[in-house]
């Protein structure tokens, strides 16, 4: 049944502004945590044969977890300015394209074989760059050698979701795709402001680009909506006017990510011109409207930047505490090990991540030579595994069960409870508290609904990796020092600043 505590809680109703002066304080460069450690904190020590260990010992376990499965198609038709994804732009389908298929299905066979036959495939996503870049015909021929490999879960339980540009589909395609499997989409949008997408390089049919939206509704109870707000030639007047359209147009879910502008790490960006970019007033307010109109209009907050009508799979899995985060952002399940295909995938365990090689070239040449594509990685010690399942907690749940022992995380005969563990850490959460963005006792942590949108920052108290100067709430008590944080932290402070 789903939990009193948290219908209670889910941030739904209130249109209060969030006041300026939390955003002020807590306004900071931290990771998404999708994963951790996060990735920049990956090392080049974790390759083959370490993942197939990791597979191997995720058998082992006595009630194994079900398997997602993700797909990587970094083909893009055209330059999107605002990007960061791992992309390769080709007009055109081609033999390159065709031989990167066949290295996808060779990459199914090489890993399969290291996961015990019985364990059931519950999700599919294919994300990029553009998946539908792709024919049907090799997307369903992906879907089809899937299938072979693994062991998918039944029909009715399995969902196959894909990310679509509405610029290179139609509603034919649309239901081809739904033919093949596809039961959830993934539509970018970004903003219907012709001067926004002249600004990023994105010119986008509005006309077009509803219907897709509506044919994806004809054949699927979950279609999700990919906005951005902070975009260059962005105004609160405009962006209003897309977010009516989307909200009119019914989908179940909406995220609105905050435009991050990093060209010195993404070359992309570089072509935006930052005399383009709004203020920092004007995004506040973006974000401010963004919430206000998706509340009114009966969306569920469920975490950052995402919101769900309420009978959204997302928004039950939400109140039914199975909410995950990862790679894909949020997911329905609250367990699954990932198995990361093609390009820069990262694969997931409860206690390893590995990514891909980047590379197109790198990758299908590991492929060629037989192995698994593994470029680097990390084995999570206990305190990792503690710290990633609390952070995920955090991330998805509105209570925090404090009083559950450690041994039930790990393989520990220690009486610790979590409380105990990260006594420290949660003592140190006198400001969230003060803020009213948590509330205390000595066997829970509760997320407040203010509280919700400030996820990130009271994940990155637990953050290990993550530089002490950064927690801003953590380490804002005169004298505060604590080595175990500031070991890894120390060896991490460069990798963060390269990855943010």
């Amino acid at each position: 049944m789903p939990s009193t505590t948290n219908e209670q809680n889910f941030g739904r109703t209130s249109l209060n502004a969030i006041p300026r002066h939390l955003i002020d304080r807590y306004s900071t460069a931290i990771p998404r945590y999708t994963s951790y450690p996060t990735a920049p904190n990956f090392s080049a020590d974790y390759k083959q044969n370490s993942y197939q260990q990791s597979a191997r010992d995720s058998n082992q376990v006595l009630l194994p977890r079900d398997l997602s499965v993700y797909v990587h198609v970094p083909f893009c038709h055209s330059l999107c300015y605002f990007c960061g994804c791992n992309k390769v732009i080709t007009r055109q389908s081609n033999a390159k394209v065709d031989r990167y298929v066949d290295h996808l299905i060779q990459e199914m066979a090489l890993r399969s074989k290291y996961f015990d036959s019985d364990r059931r495939v519950t999700q599919i996503h294919f994300g990029g760059g553009t998946p539908n870049f792709l024919r049907e015909a090799q997307l369903a021929e992906l879907l089809e050698h899937i299938s072979v490999q693994f062991h998918l879960d039944l029909p009715s339980r399995l969902e196959v979701g894909i990310e679509i540009d509405p610029r290179s589909i139609d509603a034919r395609g649309v239901k081809q795709l739904a033919n093949a499997g596809f039961n959830r989409f993934s539509i970018g949008v970004q903003d219907f402001s012709p001067e926004v997408q002249q600004a990023v390089n994105r010119i986008q049919d509005e006309k077009a680009t509803l219907a897709v939206i509506d044919a994806a509704l004809q054949v699927s109870s979950s279609v999700n909506v990919d906005l951005i707000c902070g975009l260059p030639k962005q105004d609160v007047e405009s962006f209003s006017q897309t977010l009516d359209k989307i909200v009119d147009a019914g989908v179940s879910r909406i995220a609105a990510y905050n435009f991050a502008y990093l060209p010195e790490r993404i070359k992309a960006q570089r072509m935006i011109d930052p005399s383009d970019l709004p203020t920092q007033q004007v995004r506040l307010d973006l974000t401010e409207i963004t919430r206000q109109k998706l509340l009114s209009a009966g969306y569920q907050h469920i975490g950052m930047d995402h919101f769900a009508l309420p009978n959204d799979s997302l928004s039950k899995a939400q109140n039914e505490d199975s909410l995950q985060r990862n790679f894909q952002g949020y997911t329905t399940h609250a367990a699954t090990d990932l198995i990361g295909l093609g390009a820069s995938a990262i694969s997931q365990f409860k206690n390893a991540f590995a990514q891909n090689a980047t590379s197109l070239s790198d990758y299908m040449s590991a492929i060629d030579a037989n192995k698994i594509p593994v470029d680097r990685g990390v084995l999570l010690d206990d305190d990792d595994v503690l710290r990633a399942d609390l952070i995920q907690h955090i991330m998805c749940r509105n209570v925090i069960n404090l009083d559950r022992p450690i041994r039930n995380i790990v393989d520990n005969n220690s009486e610790q409870t979590i409380a105990d563990y990260f006594a420290d850490e949660i003592d140190r959460l006198a400001q969230f508290e003060k803020d009213e963005l948590i509330k205390r006792s000595p066997k829970q942590l509760q997320v407040t609904e203010l509280g919700s949108y400030f996820r990130r920052q009271l994940a990155a108290c637990f953050d290990e990796y993550l530089p002490d100067k950064l927690k801003i709430s953590c380490t804002s008590q005169p004298g505060y020092k604590d080595s175990k944080l500031n070991n890894k932290a120390s060896r991490n402070v460069v990798k963060f600043s390269q990855a943010l």
